[in-house]
């Protein structure tokens, strides 16, 4: 399995923002391109955003129709499991509480899906309560294919492959069930600031 790293700019970190830099990692200015696989690119006209639960679909969004709910735009900091943290990223989306108003949010998991099979796996409590959001904008432009577009989840509190890039929607599960990266050794939860990079951290 291949990896494509582009836009690593340094490893040195601003005076200032030791606080904010979980152990382990170094700041870098530019966004690091980490990819396995080829870049999907679903037209706008063909994409949906999909709850779903025991199979059947719950709730279902077109691109317009995400687009349509209320939005935030808000700045967070990332951190690559890679060892890379980005301070003051600006994001554009859609809270995923608004996502699961309504949809089942007393599920105790949601597995993300991905175009391109991709999946990843989340506790509810970390995708609700202002955490999580699709988002579909970087810097005050429409987000990048390599870096996720049209749309993809961002969960900043947790390492940065949580945030499933090219998300289609999430299946709500009462029970955890690893993803892509957690079956190949991943850690199931991913917390930086606990270093939680692979089984056994």
């Amino acid at each position: 399995m291949s990896f494509v790293s582009r836009g690593f700019h340094g490893r040195r970190g601003a005076a200032g923002t030791e606080t904010r830099v979980p152990p382990g990692q170094h700041v870098t200015a530019g966004f690091p391109v980490l990819s396995a696989g080829p870049t999907p690119r679903t037209p706008l006209t063909e994409w949906t955003f999909s709850v779903r639960r025991h199979g059947g679909e719950l709730r279902s969004w077109s691109w317009a129709e995400l687009r349509a709910l209320p939005a935030e735009t808000f700045s967070a900091d990332i951190h690559c499991v890679t060892r890379w943290s980005k301070l003051d990223t600006r994001w554009r989306g859609v809270s995923m509480d608004t996502v699961l108003d309504g949809a089942g949010a007393d599920a105790a998991y949601v597995r993300a899906f991905c175009d391109g099979g991709y999946t990843t796996n989340l506790p509810v409590a970390d995708v609700t309560g202002g955490r999580a959001w699709v988002v579909y904008e970087y810097d005050g432009r429409p987000l990048d294919p390599e870096h996720g577009g049209p749309a993809r989840l961002l969960v900043p509190h947790l390492y940065f492959w949580k945030s499933a890039k090219w998300i289609r929607g999430v299946d709500l599960l009462d029970h955890d069930e690893p993803g892509f990266w957690e079956t190949y050794g991943y850690h199931m939860y991913g917390d930086p600031w606990k270093e939680q990079r692979y089984h056994g951290d």
